[in-house]
């Protein structure tokens, strides 16, 4: 059998917080439980949202909470870097495979160009865990060949041709997956204006350079795998195997962010909340512990169980925060 393998990957496009922590918990335990590798990859392509801090912060984060890796931006190997704005060069390599296979179009389409053509807005494949919805491009750029890109004077990006074709998947959690790409997700930007690949070329990108075999994150990122797939089905690479668990969500059943008050794994540290506090939390929202009982990772080796993660988000309110700072 193949090794396991895989991978931790923050956004520094902000502070962790507790959403981010449950979800790195059970990715670290999902494969260290079962001997595999972790991997640590940046992942800070998104260029105007990431600050500048908040790559280092992460990694104190996630040492805070005792996960580990075997690669990653401090442990070189033989995939690094592990920064993506370290890896631009690899990534116009395989774009360029797509342009020769006429696989890509440019689209100089501004967002309210994209707004005004799109009938209706579509529910994101009715993705378990999401709440958003988006605008189907309505292809209007769709009859453009890469050489017309050289005559385009303003700012443009490239969208991938999808096909009229279902999608399907087995996740490891939510169970059977399929979309119709074409209808449901149509003609996604592939290659952003800025000169820099989208989330979905360079995850894939990365994933399949880097050998990572298992990707297990939040719900909210199942419509992004349909997308995924069909990059691997072009280049013809072997996909990891998924695994989507639900969301950490306020009180207001919206995903954990500012407006729920201050739950930066940061913040948490200077109020003097212990990393076995919060990881006693999380593992009982995980249904592997019936009490508040502190633990560290080691004690959560053994009690990993797929299986006994609740179904619904995790709805951390006041209650859940005055208990790690009590």
């Amino acid at each position: 059998m193949a090794k396991l393998i895989g991978r931790l990957a923050p956004s520094p496009t902000g502070a962790q917080h507790i959403g981010n922590a449950r979800t790195f918990l059970a990715a670290w335990l999902s494969v260290r439980s079962r001997g595999g590798k972790v991997i640590l990859r940046i992942e800070d392509i998104d260029s105007p949202r990431v600050k500048s801090w908040a790559v280092e912060q992460a990694i104190e984060d996630l040492q805070w909470l005792g996960l580990d890796w075997d690669e990653g931006p401090d442990m070189p190997a033989a995939n690094s870097p592990f920064i993506q704005t370290q890896r631009i060069e690899r990534y116009a390599a395989s774009f360029q495979q797509l342009q020769r296979a006429e696989k890509v179009y440019p689209c100089d389409c501004s967002r309210s160009d994209v707004a005004a053509a799109a009938s209706a807005p579509h529910d994101i494949a009715n993705a378990p865990g999401n709440q958003n919805f988006e605008l189907i491009y309505a292809r209007t750029c769709y009859n453009k060949k890469v050489r017309d890109a050289s005559v385009l004077s303003g700012k443009y990006s490239w969208r991938f041709r999808t096909e009229p074709s279902e999608i399907f998947f087995r996740d490891g959690f939510a169970g059977e997956q399929i979309a119709e790409l074409q209808n449901q997700f149509g003609d996604f930007v592939i290659y952003k204006s800025d000169g820099l690949p989208s989330y979905q070329l360079a995850v894939v990108h990365d994933d399949h350079e880097m050998g990572v075999t298992e990707v297990l994150r939040g719900d909210d990122l199942i419509p992004s795998t349909f997308r995924q797939l069909a990059i691997y089905d072009f280049y013809g690479w072997e996909p990891p195997s998924f695994i989507h668990l639900p969301l950490v969500v306020g009180p207001d059943g919206r995903r954990l962010a500012k407006r729920h008050g201050d739950t930066r794994l940061s913040w948490l540290r200077e109020q003097g909340v212990s990393a076995e506090r919060l990881i006693g939390l999380l593992a009982k929202s995980l249904g592997w512990t019936d009490s508040l009982k502190e633990q560290s990772v080691a004690d959560l080796l053994a009690l990993y169980d797929l299986k006994r993660i609740p179904k619904e988000p995790f709805v951390f309110g006041e209650k859940e925060l005055n208990r790690l700072l009590r």
